[in-house]
C-alpha cells in the first residue's frame, strides 16, 4: 500500500514541477522572441562545429586553467550523474528499487562507484568556488553591479549542489547498511567507495530508522533536483542549458566587422543610383534606427542575456573597466535580462510591458557606459559561451546618434567630416595627400643638401 502512495505521490511531484517548470521555459521563449528576427542559419557545419568545441568542449574556459579544471569536475559531474537520476525516476515511476541492478550486474557496481568519485569531485570543486567566492575574493566576483542576489545566487547554487551530492552518498551509505539487514529486503550491490566511509554514522541505527533515512534521502535527491531545475530559469545558471544554442547561433563573422542596417544600405545604394541588393527599391522604412528597448535588439542578443553565466570575463577583460569608467560588459547583459524579465512579468499580467514609460536605454543603462566602449571586442572574445555584449552596446549607440542625434560632440564632428571629407579629419579630400607633397620636397632639399656636401669634401 505504502509502494503506491508512494508512487501517486512521486507521479504529482513530477507533473507539478514539469508544469510549473514548463510555464517558466515557455515564458523565457516568448521574451527571447521579443527580439528582432535574425538570419543564422548559414553554414550549419560550421555552427555545429563551434558549439562542440566552445559549448560542450569547455574550449575558451581553459584560458584560465585552474577555474576550468574544477569547472569541468562539475560540468562532467552533471552530466553523468543523471544518468543515475534516469534510475530514480524510473524507480519512482514504477515502485521499483535499483531497477537497472539486475541488468548489468557487475557493470552496475562500476557504474555506481563512477558515480560516487564524481559526486566528491563535485564537492570538492564547489568548496573551491566557494573558497575563490568567500574567501579569497577573487576581483571580478565582486565588481559593483555584483549585488547582494547575483553574489547569493552564485552561492546557493554551489551549496545546494554539494547537499544533493551529500544526499546520494548517504542514500547509498544508508542502502549498503540495508543490505546487511536480514529482513530488510535490500539486494546486495557490492562495496561503494565512497558512501561505505559514511557507513560507521549510520551503523547504529535500527532498521526501521535506516529505511527511514534512505528513503529521505532519495526523496530529498529527486525533489532537489526538480527544484534546481526550476531555480536554474531564475538564476544566472541557465547558461547550463542556453551555452549551446547561444554558442551555435554566434557570429561566424570576424569579430571586428560591424554589421550595417539593410535600410541604410539600400537607401545608399539608391541615393548612388545602383540597384539595391535586395531588389526592392519600395520595401517598408524601418521603424526604429538601433536600440531603444530589448525588442529592438536581435533575438539572438536577448538569448545571449539569458544565458550569461556572470562569470564576469569579459569585464575583467574590457579596457574601459579597467581605466576606471562605468563600463561592465556583464553589467550590460545583466541590465538586459533584468528589463526582459520585468517585461515578460507585465505581459503575463496582461499589461503592455515595453511600454511602461521605461527602456533599456537610460532606466537600465546609462549613456555614459555606451559612450566608453572602445568597440575592442575583448569581451566578445573573452566570453566562455561567445555572448557579444559589443552587439547590444553598438546597436544602442546607434538609437543614440541616429534617432537622437546625441552622441557627443567629438563624436559628431568625426561623423560630419567621414561625411563630408571622408575622414575623420576636418581638411578636403583634395588636400589628402599635401603631406606626401612635403615628404617629397624635404626629400629633394635633403638630397640637394647631400650632393653639396660630397662636392664640398
Amino acid at each position: 500500500m505504502m509502494a503506491y502512495i508512494g508512487q501517486i505521490a512521486f507521479i504529482i511531484i513530477i507533473g507539478g514541477a514539469s508544469f510549473v517548470l514548463a510555464k517558466r521555459i515557455r515564458r523565457i521563449r516568448q521574451n527571447i522572441l521579443l527580439g528582432q528576427e535574425a538570419n543564422l542559419s548559414n553554414q550549419p557545419a560550421e555552427r555545429w562545429r563551434t558549439m562542440l568545441l566552445v559549448a560542450f568542449g569547455q574550449q575558451k574556459m581553459f584560458k584560465r586553467v585552474i577555474p576550468a579544471f574544477f569547472h569541468f569536475l562539475i560540468y562532467v559531474g552533471f552530466i553523468v550523474i543523471n544518468l543515475e537520476v534516469l534510475e530514480f525516476v524510473l524507480d519512482g515511476l514504477l515502485g521499483t528499487h535499483r531497477l537497472f541492478m539486475p541488468y548489468l550486474g557487475d557493470v552496475y557496481l562500476v557504474a555506481m562507484n563512477i558515480f560516487e568519485t564524481l559526486a566528491v569531485l563535485v564537492v570538492v570543486a564547489c568548496l573551491v568556488f566557494l573558497w575563490r567566492r568567500n574567501v579569497q575574493k577573487v576581483k571580478r566576483f565582486h565588481a559593483r553591479e555584483m549585488t547582494t542576489w547575483p553574489k547569493l545566487d552564485a552561492n546557493l547554487i554551489l551549496v545546494v549542489e554539494i547537499i544533493l551530492m551529500f544526499a546520494i552518498l548517504t542514500m547509498n551509505a544508508t542502502d549498503q547498511l540495508l543490505q546487511s539487514r536480514p529482513n530488510a529486503g535490500y539486494e546486495a550491490t557490492g562495496t561503494l567507495l565512497f558512501s561505505s566511509l559514511l557507513m560507521p554514522l549510520f551503523a547504529g541505527l535500527d532498521t526501521g530508522t535506516l529505511v527511514l533515512v534512505e528513503r529521505f534521502a532519495w526523496w530529498f535527491h529527486i525533489i532537489g533536483i526538480l527544484a534546481f531545475a526550476i531555480y536554474v530559469t531564475y538564476s544566472k545558471h541557465l547558461h547550463i542549458f542556453l551555452a549551446f544554442p547561444n554558442t551555435y547561433f554566434s557570429r561566424l563573422v570576424p569579430k571586428g566587422k560591424m554589421d550595417n542596417m539593410p535600410a541604410v544600405t539600400r537607401e545608399v545604394q539608391i541615393m548612388l543610383g545602383a540597384q539595391p541588393e535586395n531588389g526592392d527599391e519600395n520595401a517598408e522604412e524601418v521603424g526604429r534606427f538601433g536600440a531603444k528597448d530589448v525588442n529592438d535588439l536581435a533575438w539572438t542578443d536577448l538569448m545571449g542575456a539569458y544565458a550569461c553565466s556572470e562569470c564576469g570575463r569579459c569585464t575583467s577583460q574590457c579596457p574601459a573597466n579597467q581605466t576606471g569608467k562605468k563600463l561592465s560588459p556583464r553589467k550590460i547583459m545583466m541590465d538586459t535580462r533584468d528589463r526582459l524579465e520585468e517585461v515578460g512579468k507585465k505581459l503575463d499580467k496582461g499589461e503592455n510591458g515595453l511600454e511602461d514609460g521605461k527602456s533599456l536605454l537610460d532606466d537600465f543603462i546609462t549613456r555614459e557606459e555606451l559612450n566608453a566602449c572602445t568597440s575592442c571586442n575583448a569581451c566578445v572574445e573573452a566570453c566562455p559561451i561567445n555572448i557579444n555584449p559589443l552587439s547590444i552596446i553598438l546597436q544602442m549607440r546607434r538609437y543614440v546618434a541616429m534617432e537622437e542625434a546625441q552622441s557627443p560632440a567629438s563624436w559628431n564632428a568625426m561623423f560630419s567630416n567621414i561625411e563630408n571629407n571622408f575622414a575623420p579629419w576636418k581638411f578636403a579630400p583634395s588636400d589628402r595627400f599635401n603631406w606626401a607633397d612635403e615628404l617629397k620636397s624635404e626629400e629633394a632639399i635633403s638630397n640637394g643638401q647631400s650632393k653639396e656636401d660630397e662636392v664640398t669634401k
